[in-house]
């Protein structure tokens, strides 16, 4: 990669990692239970189960998944913690979010109370766990997992912008970019990667080129990418989210 691509993938990372471009976006529903955390008014585990939920409803329009985050929250009486600890969800064959069930909702409900039984926080636990004991998805090696790597990116990065910050025990030096075709489509364009698969492996490719650019924070380079696109009016992250 040459210099001037550096050079602009670090200016656009800068500009981008900004709350006011997020305003708009899955995170604010984690963002604002960790403002009450940060207070006293909520738990850790609402922070987490937000960022499970948001994460997990967060493909398609960024409008449509704003509302539909709304309505979820809404049935949980803006008390995620609660809500799933009391054990009645709202369990209907109808649509949540696009192809996202209720009935699915509240399946993860139902393993969020079970996990929260056992512990006090879902941090440490390994993609493979949250996906399977989470998600209740098959064990997929090669999955890139994005709404994992996203999840795992709105908890762990610390610098007080658009992340949370929330899960001390981990590095964001570990983190890995959320891969999807609108990330892998900008990564191809600057060369991070030649590879064909949108798997796991080529999400740890893109997210090492980054780390040589940002190796205490490699998914700084999320918010370059983002600046790419919108830079070149390609980027489909600004409006939409793949799946």
């Amino acid at each position: 990669m040459d210099k001037s691509t550096v050079d602009k993938l670090i200016s656009w990372a800068e500009k981008y990692n900004d709350p006011q471009y997020f305003t708009e976006d899955p995170i604010i529903f984690p963002k604002h239970f960790a403002g009450l955390y940060r207070k006293g008014e909520a738990k850790l585990a609402d922070v987490e189960i937000a960022a499970i939920l948001a994460s997990h409803l967060a493909w398609g329009r960024r409008m449509m998944i704003v509302r539909d985050c709304n309505r979820m929250f809404e049935e949980m009486g803006w008390r995620p913690y609660e809500y799933v600890m009391g054990g009645v969800y709202r369990d209907e064959d109808v649509s949540l979010h696009r192809t996202i069930k209720w009935k699915e909702f509240a399946a993860i409900c139902h393993r969020l109370k079970v996990l929260y039984s056992e512990r006090d926080s879902l941090e440490g636990m390994s993609d493979t766990e949250i996906r399977c004991r989470i998600y209740g998805q098959k064990e997929d090696r090669k999955a890139p997992n994005k709404k994992i790597s996203m999840m795992r990116r709105w908890l762990v990065r610390d610098d007080g912008k658009v992340d949370l910050g929330v899960w001390r025990k981990s590095d964001k030096k570990d983190l890995i970019l959320p891969l999807d075709v609108h990330v892998y489509g900008q990564a191809t364009a600057l060369g991070l990667t030649c590879r064909k698969q949108k798997d796991i492996v080529t999400a740890k490719e893109i997210t090492d080129a980054f780390r040589i650019i940002f190796p205490d924070d490699p998914c700084l380079g999320d918010f370059a990418l983002f600046g790419y696109g919108v830079t070149n009016g390609t980027n489909g992250q600004k409006d939409d989210i793949e799946k």
